[in-house]
């Protein structure tokens, strides 16, 4: 380890000063004050001698392999250098084992403070879904939208009943997975539908295009319509009550972010999220829902996210509750992904989490491709070879 500090030169092992070696810091100079374990109202024992469950590894049964610890100081050198090659990119964070062990500041808002993530928005909001579920406010992931969102469904066919409308068989786990079978909002359709007066009607009112659940179609409206619906059913702003059940207990700042005409938060986009507390978010997810040795969310959740769905038909990329999948050579990873560059990565075998933060107005003209190069040629090898 000691050889990688010399060769990177901006190791941290905490943050403002904390020891080293006592785990994931709380998101630096952003941080709020964390409760104490004994204090945390999310805290629950699993297990009868009051212990958590461990982490999710891995995630699905694979042939033995040696366990490593660390990360190879010549191809975390080399990634380094790589990294500082691309323009766009403001910030990489590496953890293994639940401890920052390389951070580097390239340029633009800087690792403790809130930057827009773009759609890493749409992980960060399934998490807020998760607690939701917890708390009672919503039922679960095969829950109707209907009874909450009906109203703002476009109007059925004289004599008909409000059931006869297609969009009641949408479940919010179709919202969070891309299958509603709305027409997307997205990319050609975005700005028309961001200049609408009213987001949820619009994105409601677009034709099914194909059988909820059967396919995946990539649209920013499904998730605006989770915010909606977050809304409705907590009483509370959707800012308001991420800042209650994820912010706060990981102990990082959620400034508010764009709303819609009608006062909803954006569903999806445009959230502030600092990269200290991007790492302290995948860690919570690769740790099953707990950190610090404390539960935050349902473990249940946690693992219903990362289940594959549907996939992408333009990369064949599997996408579960707003967290997306895919195979790092012979490991599995679990990532969010926001326009510009923005990336979570969590490959829990290898208990390594890593972020990417980047300009979010920038085209990205193969700046993706070199992050998740980055990855894949240099830091799961790094891990997997270990230092």
């Amino acid at each position: 380890m000691l050889a990688v500090l010399l060769v990177l030169g901006t190791w941290t092992g905490g943050c403002d000063g904390a020891p080293q070696g006592h785990g994931l810091p709380a998101s630096g100079a952003e941080a709020t004050a964390v409760p104490a374990p004994e204090a945390n109202p999310y805290a629950e024992a699993n297990g009868a001698d009051g212990t958590l469950e461990p982490p999710l590894l891995p995630l699905l049964d694979r042939r033995a392999r040696p366990v490593t610890t660390g990360l190879d100081s010549t191809l975390l050198a080399q990634a380094v250098e790589r990294a500082e090659g691309q323009t766009n990119l403001h910030n990489m964070i590496v953890a293994r084992h639940g401890e920052i062990v390389l951070e580097r500041h390239f340029r633009g808002p800087g690792p403790s403070q809130p930057a827009n993530v773009k759609s890493v928005s749409k992980s960060l909001l399934s998490a807020v879904v998760g607690a939701a579920v917890r708390d009672g406010y919503l039922e679960g992931a095969e829950m109707a939208i209907g009874p909450l969102l009906g109203e703002h469904f476009p109007s059925t066919n004289a004599g008909e009943g409000p059931e006869a409308n297609p969009r009641w068989r949408i479940t919010v786990g179709h919202l969070l997975s891309m299958s509603s079978g709305l027409e997307s909002t997205s990319f050609g359709n975005y700005g028309a539908w961001v200049a609408s007066p009213h987001w949820v009607r619009s994105a409601l009112a677009r034709p099914m295009t194909f059988e909820p659940g059967s396919r995946m179609l990539y649209s920013t409206g499904n998730t605006h319509l989770v915010s909606a619906l977050l809304t409705r059913a907590t009483g509370q702003s959707t800012h308001a009550y991420a800042r209650e059940v994820l912010a706060e207990p990981l102990g990082i700042r959620l400034p508010p972010w764009p709303r819609d005409a009608q006062g909803i938060y954006f569903g999806g986009n445009d959230m502030l999220v600092s990269p200290r507390g991007l790492i302290r978010f995948g860690e919570l997810y690769r740790q099953g829902g707990q950190l610090d040795g404390r539960r935050l969310l349902p473990r249940e959740w946690i693992e219903e996210s990362w289940d594959v769905r549907v996939r992408s038909r333009r990369d064949g990329n599997g996408y579960g509750l707003g967290w997306w999948a895919r195979d790092a050579g012979a490991y599995e990873v679990r990532f969010a992904w926001g326009y510009g560059g923005q990336f979570l990565f969590v490959v829990p075998e290898l208990e390594l989490t890593v972020v990417f933060t980047s300009d979010p107005w920038s085209r990205e003209r193969g700046h993706n491709r070199v992050l998740h190069g980055l990855l894949d040629d240099y830091l799961v090898p790094a891990a997997a070879r270990g230092g």
